[in-house]
């Protein structure tokens, strides 16, 4: 089976964007383009918590409800939740209602405000672990990687949960830290040309 598969405009597109209609937009407007911004890095690192033991589409799906739930990701916001914010968003069926992945948005965006006050942005702080292009094996064939397991170490040290290796390497192939698109894919030649242009944080 090879890695593309031919969308409904004729075009070769990644294999796994043609399992649900969804997943074409996303597929082609967000997944692997670069991300500067802290709170769409925020968000999608919660998403990925939510995502853990679930599949994407499920996620996807609600993501305008996760959103209005926690307040677009401000973080600044979540951070504020107390354990009644909790209950309630344990009760809002428009979201994944499980009690430990809920606390951990909380509890991650206290780690957040603190890792901004310390490093200037979460933006500055996870481009560092961008991995060299040439370090990379063919796209999509692992779930980790050195840099994810060592940015899910870091992380981890810092207080935050839900962020393991794989959760974290799918952020990062999300977010544009690597060009995961398989060879062939129409829309792996434009992350590259965005990612030339992309000016990374911190630098």
């Amino acid at each position: 089976m090879g890695a593309t598969i031919l969308g409904p405009d004729g075009k070769a597109r990644c294999r796994w964007c043609g399992t649900v209609p969804q997943f074409v937009p996303y597929h082609d407007k967000e997944w692997g383009f670069p991300v500067a911004d802290d709170r769409r890095l925020f968000e999608k690192l919660c998403l990925e918590g939510f995502q853990s033991g679930l599949s994407w589409r499920t996620i996807l799906i609600k993501r305008e409800n996760f959103r209005a739930a926690f307040h677009g990701f401000d973080f600044e916001r979540v951070a504020r939740f107390t354990t009644g914010d909790v209950e309630r968003l344990l009760e809002d069926a428009g979201i994944v209602r499980h009690r430990g992945k809920i606390e951990a948005v909380v509890n991650n965006a206290r780690r957040a405000k603190e890792l901004v006050k310390r490093e200037g942005s979460l933006a500055a702080f996870i481009w560092r672990y961008e991995p060299d292009p040439g370090s990379l094996g063919e796209p999509q064939t692992v779930s980790t990687s050195a840099q994810s397991i060592a940015l899910s170490k870091d992380l981890k040290k810092r207080g935050w949960q839900f962020v393991g290796p794989t959760t974290v390497y799918a952020f990062m192939q999300a977010m544009g830290l690597i060009n995961d698109h398989a060879d062939g894919c129409l829309i792996r030649a434009k992350v590259e040309s965005v990612r030339k242009r992309f000016k990374r944080p911190g630098r």
